[in-house]
């Protein structure tokens, strides 16, 4: 469906196809770049039965969050058994396999002694609770908790990807170093709360899954439209304006998708070849359609549903939660419109004339779309039913709205759709949280969590700028191609913790959003960039370009988690009064300001190196915390902008 009406002669085919990526492309980047892309494809008969199966255990995963009362040993071990029955039914061994209804003996092997081992410990959960240690005596428990842990790893490196892995492997090596056997590793990471059944996939379980069931029946109601064509009505006739769409739509469909790759493909299809006519070169494009999806995942009020998860982590109030995040997240988007506007100037782009836009009077009928989303939000602050019931009801209000809206109206195979569509998406949240408790496991079992504090605060002398630094580097590589929700969770199980720590001092809520934003960004930081991949497949541009152009616009996302670190006041945490947030607000918003034009070399005409290196100074200057630093750097700034204004009037009046 079109999203605003076009005028003039439509482009030839050749020219389209030359210009923009088209689903085959994208399809076969994902395919190359991000495993979660890389299924099975199944036809006729066995297409239905999986598919049906698919559904069901969405089903299911409603019902027993919301009313069964099932042991926890017994309910977590079901979950991740079916988790592995459709993982290794939709993941292929290999990249690149696209044969119809192909599947290796080997796969069939799996498919039965992987949920098998999971299983075997459901139906035996109340022998494994009496025996306690002692199950560490029997070899057939041994043997079905190895082949679970390996066939859990296997899913991993189909689905998810090898940094994960790597890390895990490293911490399991370490395991045995520190003079455990195989018999107490393989107790710990299977038959104990410690491990693969820990606090990650329990919350998972918990709540992730029906969150992103919800996510797939908000999709289904025609949102991510609605959110696009409202962009283009606020946005899309000033200067540049696409790539402003872009910033916009992408944030307000990113914090209900859960997915920093999803959300550039689905809001980038539209977006990016508008920027492309509009004159914007394709590594540009995609980065701005890959930096405000990435972003999508931090805005407020959902945070692809880890704003839940971090009330989960913190013991904080969800509504504390959010609103604790608006602040950074429009730091993050401002540095990102900014530098669009200024590439627009620069470049001398126009908009969209305003008749080829929708209209804002015509979309303000569809507002009853936001329904689902604003009952979610509502319930959960009230805090009047359980997050699980009350993303249930709010999957029944998006079914509701869905009969309202005769574009998207959900019928019955579009119901199976989402149903599908929601499990689909939970394998690899749910591989990566099992991945996260193995993670958890080895650091709790050896010690090594005070290991690391203390190497942390010895290479870092002290200074929490250094042990900020280094825990930086830790959630990059670590949230490389993991999905958001997953990623938070080993964020908060494994860096968190340390930057908590008295010796260090960062304030909890502080560290949780430094670990979040850090692991988000790896969706665009090279060289594992899939977001930025996704867009460039889009922009047929170079993937490693369009991940650099990325990460420089997404610049406040790196230095804004620092100052609240320094400043939690930004985070709205011991506020000493309005003067404070304002003062905050007001120079970190100019310090964004500075940092982007720099970065992007142009004001009111080319800036030379000297001054933008003067501005990027001024920039940082006012997002450190001080008066001081903000009176320099705005003077800085200012003096900077002035100059450039009076340098570009000189050869219009001559």
């Amino acid at each position: 469906m079109s999203i605003f009406k076009k005028k003039g002669p439509e482009p030839e085919p050749e020219e389209l196809d030359a210009s923009v990526g088209t689903a085959a492309d994208v399809e076969e980047v994902m395919r190359k770049y991000d495993r979660e892309s890389n299924t099975r494809i199944w036809t006729g008969l066995p297409r239905v039965v999986i598919r049906y199966l698919t559904a069901l255990f969405s089903v299911y995963c409603i019902v027993d969050t919301v009313y069964l009362k099932t042991l926890t040993e017994r309910r977590l071990p079901i979950f991740l058994g079916m988790i592995l029955l459709l993982g290794f039914l939709n993941y292929p061994a290999k990249k690149g396999d696209t044969r119809p209804n192909h599947m290796p003996w080997y796969d069939i092997i799996l498919l039965i002694v992987g949920p098998g081992a999971f299983f075997f410990y459901a139906i035996n959960a109340m022998t494994v609770i009496r025996m306690s240690a002692r199950i560490m005596q029997n070899p057939l428990y041994m043997a079905v908790g190895l082949v679970g842990v390996l066939a859990l790893v296997e899913l991993c490196r189909r689905c998810v990807g090898l940094p994960i892995l790597c890390v895990a492997g490293a911490l399991v090596v370490y395991t045995f170093a520190s003079g455990l056997g195989l018999n107490q590793v393989i107790r710990t990471l299977f038959y104990t709360p410690n491990g693969v059944f820990g606090g990650p996939i329990s919350t998972c379980a918990k709540f992730i899954v029906v969150f992103i069931i919800f996510g797939a029946f908000l999709e289904r109601t025609g949102i991510a439209a609605f959110f696009i064509d409202l962009a283009n009505a606020v946005a899309g006739a000033q200067p540049g304006g696409p790539a402003k769409v872009a910033v916009i739509s992408s944030a307000l469909c990113g914090m209900v998708s859960g997915s920093s790759v999803g959300n550039t493909v689905t809001t980038g299809s539209v977006t990016i070849p508008m920027m492309k006519k509009t004159g914007y070169k394709g590594e540009f494009a995609g980065a701005v359609e890959a930096a405000a999806s990435t972003g999508g995942q931090i805005m407020p009020p959902i945070m692809g549903a880890a704003a839940f998860l971090m009330a989960e982590f913190t013991g904080e109030p969800y509504a504390t939660i959010a609103m604790r995040a608006i602040l950074p997240a429009a730091l993050y988007f401002t540095g990102i419109y900014i530098a669009v506007h200024l590439e627009a100037k620069r470049l001398g782009l126009k908009g969209t004339p305003r008749d080829e836009l929708p209209k804002l009077g015509h979309l303000m009928r569809k507002i009853y779309l936001l329904a689902p989303l604003v009952l979610l939000v509502w319930l959960v602050s009230t805090n009047t039913r359980t997050m699980a019931y009350s993303a249930a009801l709010a999957i029944v209000a998006a079914i509701v709205v869905s009969m309202i809206n005769a574009e998207n109206r959900l019928t019955p195979s579009k119901f199976i759709d989402a149903l599908e569509g929601g499990a689909k998406g939970s394998i690899t949240v749910a591989v990566a949280c099992g991945m996260a408790g193995i993670i958890s496991g080895c650091i709790t079992v050896t010690g090594l969590a005070s290991k690391l504090l203390s190497a942390i605060v010895a290479v870092s002398g002290g200074h929490m700028i250094i042990a900020l630094f280094l825990t930086m580097i830790c959630c990059i590589v670590l949230g490389m191609g993991v999905p958001t929700t997953a990623n938070y969770c080993i964020m908060a199980a494994t860096c968190a913790p340390i930057l908590m720590d008295p010796a260090i001092g960062v304030p909890k809520m502080a560290a949780h959003f430094f670990v979040f934003y850090f692991g988000i960004v790896a969706d665009i930081t090279p060289p594992v960039a899939l977001a930025a991949y996704a867009g460039s497949a889009i922009a047929k541009s170079n993937p490693m370009k369009t991940g650099v152009n990325a990460t420089k616009l997404a610049i406040a996302a790196f230095i804004v988690p620092y100052i609240f670190a320094y400043s939690p006041a930004m985070l709205f945490v011991n506020v000493d009064g309005v003067f404070d947030v304002v003062q905050i607000v007001i120079s970190a918003l100019l310090g964004i300001f500075g940092v982007a034009a720099a970065l992007n070399g142009f004001l009111y005409r080319p800036i030379p190196l000297l001054l933008r290196v003067a501005l990027a100074a001024g920039g940082l200057a006012m997002m450190v915390p001080g008066s001081l630093t903000d009176v320099v750097g705005l003077a800085v700034v200012l003096g900077v902008v002035i100059y450039q204004r009076v340098i570009s009037r000189r050869p219009a009046a001559a």
